[in-house]
């Protein structure tokens, strides 16, 4: 999906995550990413990963990268920068890895499951230790499996959450915000059993991707050895994503914002938009 004009720059393609929809940038009119990277001029594309098919459970996250979004860079006019959100700046790593690109950035971007919580990893281990049978026998992971494990990650936080949408005031921003926000968080397709699996068990449990292990087209992805500027965005306050576990770029960022309140929240505009913004433009894009 296109959202700004042709000027002579690097397209911009941002990359969700594979486990909600696209939508968390560009939720609505006043608080979508997207649409304020169009307003400053970039020539900016969201990819919508689309729901798995039939024939999709064998497609793994290296087949996300080889099978749906490479082509999609392809068949732009000429090569992307690229932003990948959560999932989608592993991925988009994946990507850069395999083809020249002008630089890519990461928001929030899993990499060294090894410094996630130990008490973290056994909970989402034992997880999928309970969904996979029934998974693999489906052919993909529904959203229930996905989401039960970030609510147990941070219980108390659900909690708060849904305490102060209880003080929002009716018709509010604040409330608008809060049902644009759970919209979509539970309205996400399922992962291909395939992707799930690499989730679970290459990523969090094996580390591939920390370890230097993951490979995409045969090749090894190594964001060390990229061979184009890149920046990788972190947050401290992010419970989903711990800063710690960001991939280690050329440039590095933290913020003190949240895992969706990163993109969506109040100081979003200040804090990401427009310094990410920024950094495009002097990247050419």
């Amino acid at each position: 999906m296109q959202h700004g004009a042709e000027n002579g720059r690097f397209p911009v393609v941002f990359i969700p995550s594979l486990i909600n929809p696209p939508q968390v940038l560009d939720l609505s009119e006043r608080r979508s990413l997207l649409r304020h990277m169009a307003a400053a001029g970039h020539d900016a594309y969201l990819v919508d990963w689309g729901a798995p098919a039939s024939g999709d459970a064998m497609l793994g996250l290296d087949g996300h990268v080889t099978e749906r979004l490479l082509p999609l860079l392809a068949a732009l006019p000429r090569p992307p920068i690229l932003v990948g959100y959560c999932l989608g700046g592993s991925l988009a790593l994946g990507a850069a890895a395999v083809r020249s690109v002008p630089a890519v950035a990461t928001i929030a971007a899993p990499w060294r499951f090894d410094s996630f919580a130990a008490a973290d990893l056994d909970l989402i281990g034992n997880l999928w230790r309970g969904a996979k049978p029934m998974c693999e026998r489906i052919g993909y992971v529904p959203m229930e499996v996905l989401q039960s494990g970030f609510w147990a990650m941070d219980p108390a936080r659900t909690i708060r959450k849904y305490a102060a949408f209880a003080d929002a005031e009716p018709g509010s921003d604040a409330e608008r915000a809060f049902l644009s926000v759970e919209d979509w968080a539970n309205g996400g397709a399922p992962l291909t059993f395939a992707a799930g699996r690499d989730l679970f068990e290459h990523f969090y449990a094996a580390n591939l991707s920390g370890r230097g292990r993951w490979m995409v087209a045969d090749r090894v992805v190594d964001p060390a050895a990229l061979d184009c500027p890149s920046l990788s965005i972190v947050s401290i306050n992010d419970h989903i994503v711990p800063a710690v576990a960001g991939p280690r770029l050329h440039e590095e960022r933290s913020l003190h914002l949240g895992h969706v309140g990163m993109v969506v929240g109040g100081r979003a505009r200040e804090m990401l938009w427009e310094p990410l913004s920024l950094w495009l433009s002097s990247q050419g894009g």
